[in-house]
């Protein structure tokens, strides 16, 4: 069983970073696959960025190059710096961990981009 607790949403405004931050219990974390997904009212769950435990990555064509996801395997942790931030990136992010077949979510935390 794995927990995942994220951190770092907020308020901020257009054209601002935040950095969330999800940090994992378990002593396997190097192995899991782990992403970052969003949720905006009335809309599907999708994908934002994901890294493998190799450390490759890849993104939602709408953040790429604005977004950076990346891990530290000796804190159980890994990270979204979130830049040039949008009203349009405002949702619930949620952090997934996955090592098959099992798969964990985090909680979710807000991230509202407004003026």
């Amino acid at each position: 069983q794995v927990q995942l607790v994220e951190s770092g949403g907020g308020l901020v405004q257009p054209g601002g970073s935040l950095r969330l931050s999800c940090a994992a219990s378990g002593s396997i974390f190097s192995m899991y696959a782990m992403g970052w997904y969003r949720q905006a009212p009335g809309k599907e769950r999708e994908l934002v960025a994901r890294i493998t435990s190799g450390g490759s990555t890849n993104y939602a064509d709408s953040v790429k190059g604005r977004f950076t996801i990346s891990r530290d395997n000796a804190n159980n942790t890994v990270y979204l710096q979130m830049n040039n931030l949008e009203p349009e990136d405002t949702a619930v992010y949620y952090c997934k961990g996955r090592i098959a077949p099992y798969e964990y979510w985090g909680q979710g935390t807000q991230v509202t981009v407004s003026s």
